[in-house]
This record gives structure tokens, C-alpha cells and sequence, in this order.
């Protein structure tokens, strides 16, 4: 599992900064507007469904953990899924990972574009978002330590509102905020009970909040750019997992304490219901700044990760070698470029059938955290297998009971999967985007095969071989 590859010497994020993406790639406007529809069918039991869905988060970043630190590299899973299961798996995720990055992009810009136009209708919603585009493409574009300085404020102002609210939320449940009756802990079993639609309604809670926890992941592919990518791995997954836990779990507690589970205003916007019954003036204004803070936030972070591991695909010979162009201060500005051109040509197509575009694109990557959780999952499984029988291989962290916490994470995801077959519109999403895996598969598989053919001896072209890194060359490819 071990390798040669390490972070450039130039990198600059430091574990704080790192930390705090990882924190703010898993909070966002999934949790603080979508958790509510969660609530309405899970009731009270939709605490059990974020600690469930947790425990699973917690398992899969102690497995990306484990390889990362033995292997710190900005194409990550993709990476490892290469070293597990072959160039064409770790092909599959990585391209799959891009485009769900571009396409959540542009989804993020439209979302927070729509709140903003609303508060500006003078200008349209389209030119809000390519505006978006164009100044986070700049922060993507700068070196990386303002790109992770920037980060980090979204990101701490995420948190700060997260933190706030728990605070309120204690407050109001324990009867100290002036003129509001404590509220205690009853409505969490006084309307027909913790789990009021019984087992189908968890089943469907933990279906609609596995997928907020989407984009922790970037830990892993910052952690590569950082001066010690190891030691801020281990740091990083620690504080990242306790953190989201407690912020989910205690977000969960302090929704359905407050307020009837069955509560219009708790289904419609979850953080805006409590904090209105706490009497707290211009709140809809304010949750709607967090919203597109949260918004703003997700699709900087998205640029940054989907753009590395594009680079990340151009070094091992997948994606086109002009990927790998840096500029003076080492930023790959080609990849940064080619995944917010592709962004771009999407927010313009929404803007021109708004009800048409989005709507099918999402679908087709609707269900990709699974697929990437699961290559997680099965590629350290049999890393893992592979270094205990090689005792020269070092794994400076370790995934703790292994095998069984492994497999118990892939029984979970396989749960998970079954649970979204019998749900129609996740049955559609899940179907779309294992379409979407199965065309990337056998594209590459093709685009391969023919480099290899192209690379035989007294082929036009031969001596580059599919597959093959540009790490020894990337120097060549700077510009100034």
C-alpha cells in the first residue's frame, strides 16, 4: 500500500485549514434545509438515522485514513482503487468523481444564485452564477495557501452557525431563553413515539441524510498538498469525524426536542422553525445568508477537489497530458480551467431549460457517494490483506478490528444500496448512475486499449505507454 508519491514541496495547507474543509464539505445546505424532509418521515428516530449514517462515515474515512497516510496522493480513492483492482477501477471512480464534482458545481452555483437573485431581481439568475464560477475559479486559481485560507473562513463560518444553533437549541430545551417554556426532551416520544412510521420511516430517513455526508472525502485529497501528509491525515480524519458526528446528531436532538417531528415549518426549513420559536429577529434573512455561505463553500471546495483529481487522472496516463500544466506558484491551472469550463457549459445550459438540464444531470450522479464509498471500502480491504502478508510494507495508521469493521462497512453500503431499490425516486438515481459507471468503464477500457495499440512497436507514436506518471516530468510542463 506504501508508495513513492508525495506532496510538492511548494504545498501549503496546514492540518487546521484541512481540518476545517473537511468540516465544512460535510455541512451544507443538505443539512440545513434538506434534514427537515428527513425529520417528516423519520420523526424523532431521525437521530438514529444520522448516528447510523455516522458510524458508516466514521468506518469509511478510517478506511480512506489507513491509505491515505500509507499513501498521500491527490487522486486518493482513485488511486487506491488502481492499486486494488486495476488501472480501469481506479479509472471509473476517478472520472466518476469529476464529473459529479462539475456537475455539483454548477448545481451549487444555481442554488445559491436563486436565493441571492431573490434579493436582487434587477439581475438574473444566470449571471449570478457564472459570477459565482468566476470568482471561486479565481480563489482556485491563486497558490494554495490563500485557496485553503479562504476555505477555511467559509468553512468556520459554517461551523459557527451550527455551533450557535446547538446552543440555542440546550438553551430553549432547557428553559433559559427568556419568555420560552423549557421544552425538555417530551416530543421525543409524545407523538406516537421515537419512530412513529416505525422501521420504514428510519429506512427512509437513512436514505434521504446518508447522502449529507457527502464530501468529507476531501480530507484525503487535501491532506496530499499539505508539508506533512501523513501526520495531517491522522489529525485531520480524528478531529473531522467527531466533529460531524456530534453537529449531525446534536442538529438532529435539538430539531425534533423543540418541535412536534410533524411540524410544517420543521419539514420546510429545520434551523429556521427552532430558531423562530426562540423568538430570534430577521432569522429567515440570516438562514439564508448560511445557506449560500454553505453553498459558496461546497462548490469551492468541489473545484478544488475535482480539478486534483483530474490531475491526478492526466498523471497516470488517463486524462490528456496538458492537464498537467502549473503555473509559477504550482497551481494546475489547466485542470482548475478544464473542470470549471465544463461547469460553466452546464450552469449556461440550466439557465436555458432550467427544468430539463439540472434536473437529468443530477440524476445520473445522484447516487455516486455510494459507488466511491464502496471503492473505498473494497479497495482497502484488499490493501489491507495485502500489507498484513508483506512485512515490509509500514502502515502508519490502521484501520482497528480489521477485517470485521471492513466487512461491516460493506454490509451497511449494501443495505444502503438495497434500501434505494425500493425507494422509487432513489431506485431512478441509483440505476442512472450505476448506468453512468458502467459507459466511464468501458469508454476508458476502449480509450486504453487503443493507446496500447497505438504505443506497439512500429506504431504511429509508440513509446508512451497507457497509464504511465508525469511526476518525474511535471517541471517540463510549468509556465510562468
Amino acid at each position: 500500500m506504501s508508495s513513492n508519491a508525495v506532496a510538492p514541496k511548494t504545498a501549503s495547507l496546514n492540518t487546521r485549514q484541512i481540518t476545517m474543509m473537511g468540516l465544512g464539505g460535510a455541512i451544507g445546505a443538505g443539512l440545513f434545509i434538506g434534514s427537515g424532509q428527513a425529520v417528516a418521515v423519520a420523526g424523532p428516530g431521525i437521530i438514529l438515522a444520522f448516528a447510523l449514517a455516522g458510524f458508516l462515515v466514521i468506518l469509511i474515512m478510517n478506511m480512506l485514513g489507513e491509505m491515505a497516510a500509507a499513501n498521500p496522493s491527490s487522486g486518493s480513492f482513485s488511486v487506491y482503487a488502481a492499486k486494488a483492482m486495476g488501472p480501469n477501477a481506479g479509472a471509473i471512480i476517478g472520472w466518476l468523481y469529476w464529473i459529479q464534482g462539475v456537475i455539483v458545481i454548477a448545481a451549487e452555483a444555481t442554488g445559491a444564485a436563486a436565493i441571492i437573485g431573490g434579493w436582487f431581481p434587477g439581475v438574473s439568475q444566470g449571471t449570478w452564477s457564472l459570477l459565482f464560477v468566476v470568482l471561486l475559479t479565481a480563489v482556485n486559481l491563486a497558490n494554495v495557501a490563500r485557496f485553503g485560507q479562504f476555505e477555511y473562513w467559509f468553512s468556520f463560518l459554517k461551523v459557527a452557525a451550527i455551533v450557535a444553533f446547538l446552543g440555542i437549541g440546550v438553551a430553549i430545551i432547557l428553559g433559559l431563553v427568556p419568555g420560552v417554556a423549557a421544552t425538555g426532551l417530551s416530543n421525543l416520544v409524545a407523538h406516537d413515539g421515537f419512530l412513529p412510521n416505525g422501521l420504514v420511516g428510519l429506512c427512509a430517513g437513512l436514505l434521504m441524510v446518508i447522502f449529507a455526508f457527502g464530501g468529507i472525502e476531501i480530507v484525503a485529497i487535501a491532506a496530499a498538498e499539505s508539508d506533512d501528509p501523513r501526520t495531517s491525515i491522522r489529525k485531520a480524519v480524528r478531529g473531522v469525524l467527531f466533529r460531524v458526528l456530534v453537529f449531525y446528531v446534536g442538529s438532529a436532538l435539538v430539531m425534533v426536542s423543540v418541535l412536534p417531528w410533524y411540524s410544517p415549518e420543521l419539514a420546510a426549513s429545520p434551523f429556521v422553525a427552532v430558531l423562530t420559536f426562540a423568538h430570534i429577529p430577521w432569522i429567515d434573512s440570516v438562514m439564508a445568508l448560511v445557506v449560500v455561505i454553505a453553498l459558496l463553500s461546497a462548490m469551492n471546495a468541489n473545484i478544488y477537489a475535482a480539478s486534483r483529481m483530474l490531475l491526478s487522472l492526466s498523471e497516470r496516463g488517463i486524462a490528456p497530458r496538458v492537464i498537467q500544466v502549473r503555473n509559477r506558484r504550482n497551481t494546475p491551472y489547466v485542470a482548475v480551467t478544464a473542470s470549471v469550463v465544463l461547469c460553466t457549459v452546464a450552469v449556461v445550459m440550466n439557465y436555458l431549460a432550467p427544468d430539463l438540464v439540472m434536473p437529468m444531470l443530477l440524476n445520473a450522479v445522484g447516487s455516486t457517494l455510494l459507488v466511491t464509498w464502496g471503492f473505498i471500502a473494497v479497495s482497502q480491504l484488499i490493501l489491507r490483506i495485502r500489507a498484513d502478508r508483506d512485512p515490509s510494507i509500514h502502515l502508519p495508521v490502521r484501520m482497528p478490528f480489521f477485517p470485521y469493521l471492513s466487512i461491516l462497512a460493506l454490509v451497511m453500503l449494501a443495505g444502503i444500496v438495497v434500501l434505494a431499490l425500493f425507494d422509487p425516486a432513489s431506485r431512478t438515481q441509483l440505476l442512472a448512475t450505476l448506468g453512468l459507471t458502467v459507459a466511464i468503464g468501458v469508454l476508458n477500457a476502449l480509450a486504453q486499449r487503443r493507446a496500447r495499440r497505438l504505443a506497439a512497436p512500429g506504431a504511429p507514436g509508440a513509446g508512451v505507454q497507457p497509464g504511465e506518471s508525469a511526476d518525474a516530468e511535471r517541471g517540463d510542463h510549468r509556465v510562468s
